[in-house]
């Protein structure tokens, strides 16, 4: 288990989940750890969005479903009111539509709720740093299932494609359809810092605030499809 320098301050932690076995079973994993303070627990979204108003945590992990306001419904207060507080969230595979509710909410990223401890607590870090959590395959399927037209009308781009250029609109397809950095850096021909560059720039001109929107705004703008994101030929099914 990763400790901390001893003038490193600790990531303040509150965990909402409407089952107290669940709460006590992601505190036992966080408490022994010097790198985390638990600072709070909500057993609803309401819940967790007053005790984080009142307690400034640096991190809320976030179930999904939850009585009186849910886990999106919380994510997008707290993004509103709380723009400081980042929003990890918990779901199950079969409940990847909420998922995607929350990270068009503002969450920074998600976990299934089987994820081992050493995930969690790596992905906690990483949301405090200010990056995203996206498996990038998995967010793939993820979107490509739960964000394609004709699905209702597509959202339109908070800016004109025409913004970006071809090479970062190479980068924004290849981001969605599941590469990490090192290997859009290696499918281009490029370096990482390169990569990281262009990713930037592409926030920037779409409007988003992570990595998880802009794989979203693939999707709704079209510029991938659930078949060229999976690689299958036009014939084939998607088994999403």
């Amino acid at each position: 288990m990763t400790g901390t320098r001893p003038n490193t301050p600790r990531i303040r932690v509150l965990i909402a989940d409407d089952q107290p076995l669940v709460r006590r079973g992601l505190s036992l994993i966080l408490s022994p750890d010097p790198s985390f303070e638990v600072v709070g627990e909500a057993e609803n979204g309401a819940q967790a969005v007053a005790l984080a108003r009142r307690l400034r945590p640096d991190v809320v992990v976030m179930d999904i479903r939850m009585p009186v306001l849910d886990g999106v419904g919380a994510t997008g207060e707290l993004a509103a009111t709380v723009p400081g507080c980042r929003v990890l969230a918990l779901s199950t595979f079969d409940m990847d539509e909420y998922v995607v509710g929350a990270l068009r909410a503002g969450a920074c990223g998600f976990l299934p709720k089987d994820s081992s401890p050493e995930d969690l607590s790596t992905a906690i870090r990483t949301v405090h740093a200010g990056e995203a959590v996206v498996a990038p395959r998995l967010l793939t399927r993820l979107i490509s299932t739960y964000v394609r037209a004709p699905h209702g009308a597509s959202r339109p781009l908070p800016t004109d494609l025409g913004e970006l250029t071809p090479r970062e609109v190479e980068v924004w397809r290849l981001m969605a359809t599941g590469l990490d950095n090192t290997e859009i850096a290696h499918d281009l021909h490029i370096s990482v810092s390169t990569v990281k560059n262009y990713i930037t720039s592409i926030f920037g001109k779409l409007d988003v605030r992570d990595r998880a929107q802009a794989v979203i705004a693939a999707y709704e703008s079209g510029l991938v499809t659930a078949r060229t994101a999976t690689g299958n030929p036009p014939g084939d099914a998607n088994t999403a």
